[in-house]
């Protein structure tokens, strides 16, 4: 969907138009996903923030300041569900204990395993960049940290996942 139509249902939701509002969740519903089960590492929890994500964005629709920004605004309100999700269910457990997601993705299952095995920090960042397909001043602006951080764990992520899965990095090249 082009960014004008996004732009139109967005200022059709904000005047309370509850088929535009559906209309955006479902273009994004995926995306959410993604991004919640990267922070989370469970269906159930990321289902949970993705509803509460879906609630809140009804709510407060009329606070978002630029229609052309209401993906980058729907997954910061999205990170921030994820983030109390963890913080009052203390899911930091071993990555063993996470439940392998259910719900059969078209995407590379072999990366999604590797891309599990990243730490937080980098498995984030990876997600929002490679499949939400954020820039990285986009992701600096949703997670506060600076660009530079994200650059580098970008990175840091990307050679990770270049030794650890595929064997493949020496030094600083990726072959």
């Amino acid at each position: 969907m082009q960014a004008k139509e996004t732009e139109k249902l967005v200022k059709k939701a904000r005047q309370k138009d509850a088929d535009a509002f559906t209309e955006l969740m479902q273009l994004y519903l995926k995306d959410m996903y993604r991004t919640a089960l990267a922070i989370l590492m469970n269906d159930e929890d990321a289902a949970d923030a993705i509803q509460d994500t879906i609630l809140a964005c009804w709510e407060k629709i009329d606070t978002l300041k630029s229609p052309r920004y209401f993906k980058t605004w729907m997954t910061r309100i999205l990170i921030n569900h994820c983030c109390k999700i963890r913080k009052n269910a203390g899911n930091t457990g071993p990555l063993e204990e996470y439940e392998e997601p259910a719900v059969y993705d078209v995407y590379n299952l072999e990366f999604k395993e590797a891309l599990s095995s990243l730490d937080e920090k980098y498995r984030v960042i990876m997600t929002l960049f490679y499949s939400g397909g954020y820039r990285i001043h986009e992701i600096a602006g949703m997670l506060k940290i600076p660009k530079s951080t994200v650059q580098t764990r970008l990175k840091r992520g990307r050679e990770k996942l270049a030794r650890d899965y595929y064997g493949i990095y020496k030094g600083d090249e990726i072959l």
